[in-house]
């Protein structure tokens, strides 16, 4: 048993208007069947939707996951930087320094992503989200691998990787130290591949924990990864 990631979700202040952005710098499509909030079809290999679910949390930190953008070109870098910025974002500082080759930028709501410069092996074929960039530990890395069944794709001085086998966006974690609870994030919307409670229970066995104090209005089972990230595992049907 295992679960399939439904979808990529960020809190958002409105949902609307933030789905707007990314639909318009990614090109994607809406989708209708979210439990919850607004949804784009993320037209990769993985399968996953882009979620925005309504949320009132306050930014505090820099996000511990964000989007790696692939470019095939400087000029298709250029593209995409500018796009961006004409729908509403806007350059962001994380310590990347002038010379950095890739551009970093923050969304309307301030969720920072990197456009990449051409020529990055490491997400060759990944499609234009090349990765999902995670601040986190190799254990966590490793519970991903075994949550979604995704295979381990790098794993080295810490760092890991993961990879639907159809290909697309990997998923990446940096190795310690871990940054601080941004408090408004993206998080992973899981669909179990069969009997809900089993599937907790195995996610629980693998190192996530429950959080009893917790209520989704979409009757969403929440529980955190073996870093304390947030996730839910979605209800039936």
């Amino acid at each position: 048993m295992s679960s399939r990631l439904f979808a990529i979700s960020f809190d958002a202040h409105q949902p609307d208007r933030l789905a707007q952005f990314w639909s318009g710098l990614l090109g994607l499509d809406r989708a209708d069947d979210l439990p919850d909030g607004v949804a784009l079809l993320s037209g990769n290999d993985a399968g996953y939707r882009l979620g925005f679910r309504s949320s009132q949390a306050r930014k505090v930190a820099q996000n511990r996951l964000h989007f790696d953008l692939t470019s095939s070109s400087s000029e298709d870098q250029q593209e995409t930087v500018a796009r961006a910025l004409g729908l509403g974002a806007r350059h962001a500082d994380v310590g990347q320094g002038p010379d950095a080759a890739h551009v970093v930028l923050a969304d309307p709501e301030g969720n920072e992503f990197c456009v990449l410069e051409p020529g990055n092996r490491f997400l060759a074929g990944c499609g234009f989200i090349g990765a999902l960039a995670c601040d986190g530990s190799q254990t966590v890395g490793y519970f991903w691998s075994e949550a979604l069944g995704w295979p381990l794709v790098w794993d080295q001085d810490e760092e890991t990787a993961v990879q639907s086998p159809k290909g697309g966006t990997k998923l990446t974690w940096g190795g310690p130290p871990l940054m601080p609870d941004p408090g408004k994030d993206l998080h992973l919307d899981l669909a179990p591949d069969g009997d809900r409670q089993a599937e907790v229970e195995r996610l629980l066995s693998l190192g996530a924990k429950r959080l009893d104090s917790a209520h989704d209005p979409s009757g969403a089972i929440l529980l955190a990864d073996p870093d304390g990230n947030e996730f839910r595992v979605l209800a039936d049907g």
